[in-house]
């Protein structure tokens, strides 16, 4: 590793400016602060962290929408832990269940079932988050559904789609990025072939890396190879998990069961196919077929600066809120309540 160190120190002196490097996954986030990789970075290389925590860039319009059906009588929400703090308008689903309301915490879509087989009376409703890694491990539990005739278990669908994300974030003309280390989990589905924009169209480095200290620190020194040289493509360095054409079961099971729609993401707003929502020959299983459910537009907390942490545009100490108002035990945004978030990790582990 310190052999790496000194390959990116050295190349990294070459350059005159500074590079904008992104990691896109919240795992890598999280990585990068654990193992205090940019305490070891040169000056002139800036790591900014992306809308890689689905848990963050799940909208306050969509817990808004948990929150209204947790709260009908004969519906059971199920859903993963982290979302639980999210702040709502007002609560969140931990305060919702403290008052009453059936939110069962699941460690797997698949969970659901069971509690779909126990309460065949009751309406449940998996509370899809996630990324491309999630989604088609949701579209099995429906397969398994079907297979089962548990015609009571039912989906709100929030789940969101990485490239288009990064297709925004290239778009927008505030936000300078010189490569992209992208992420490995969500990679191991879609392949690397979907990043290929970022190089034809947009000619930014990227690289698809694993999580230990030394695949990030060896995806960087990739990175500032490609930038040196002017020679852009998208590499792997995950390459006994990741192929270029991904996963083509994982992927089946996705386009079985989801189509792609536009999708608003927290901080973000509206991005054009960047959504999954279920297919016509699944919609019995939409909750939102059952229930007339709108929120509305909800704007974000006050002072949050969650969306422009999300974006690059600041690190999490520079918003006013940080470690004040704001803290993993009393979060105001959804950054500082995941695990995953920058926020949440910037709290714990200092500038890493």
């Amino acid at each position: 590793m310190e052999r790496v160190i000194r390959q990116i120190k050295h190349l990294a002196g070459k350059i005159d400016r500074k590079i904008n490097l992104m990691e896109v996954c919240g795992t890598h986030t999280v990585a990068i602060f654990r193992h205090g990789i940019r305490s070891v970075l040169p000056d002139n290389i800036r790591l900014l962290s992306g809308p890689g925590c689905p848990v963050c860039v799940t909208s306050v319009a969509d817990i808004e929408k948990a929150l209204e059906l947790s709260r009908i009588d004969d519906v059971i929400l199920a859903t993963f832990g982290d979302m639980m703090r999210v702040p709502g308008r007002k609560k969140s689903l931990y305060d919702a269940r403290a008052e009453g309301a059936d939110i069962r915490i699941v460690y797997s879509p698949m969970d659901s079932l069971s509690i779909c087989r126990e309460n065949r009376t009751k309406r449940v409703v998996f509370f899809a988050t996630g990324f491309e890694t999630t989604s088609p491990s949701v579209a099995a539990t429906i397969s398994m559904a079907d297979d089962e005739g548990l015609d009571n278990l039912y989906i709100h669908s929030v789940h969101k789609l990485v490239p288009p994300a990064l297709h925004a974030l290239v778009g927008m003309e505030d936000i300078k990025i010189d490569g992209f280390i992208l992420p490995g989990h969500v990679s191991t589905i879609i392949g690397s072939k979907p990043y290929g924009f970022l190089v034809e169209k947009y000619n930014i480095a990227s690289v698809v890396t694993g999580f230990g200290a030394e695949d990030i620190l060896y995806a960087i020194l990739m990175l500032l190879k490609q930038i040196i040289s002017s020679s852009r493509e998208v590499q792997v360095q995950y390459r006994g998990v990741v192929r270029e054409e991904g996963n083509p079961k994982a992927l089946g099971m996705m386009r079985k069961y989801f189509d792609v729609a536009d999708a608003y993401w927290r901080g973000i707003g509206t991005i054009p196919e960047s959504g999954l929502v279920l297919k016509e020959e699944y919609s019995g299983r939409d909750i939102f077929k059952i229930y007339d459910i709108h929120s509305g537009d909800i704007n974000e907390p006050q002072a949050c600066r969650c969306g422009d942490v999300l974006t690059g545009r600041i690190i999490p100490s520079e918003c006013n809120l940080f470690g004040k108002a704001c803290t993993p035990e009393r979060p105001v945004g959804a950054c500082m309540v995941s695990t995953e978030g920058s926020c949440a990790a910037y709290y714990k582990y200092g500038s890493g």
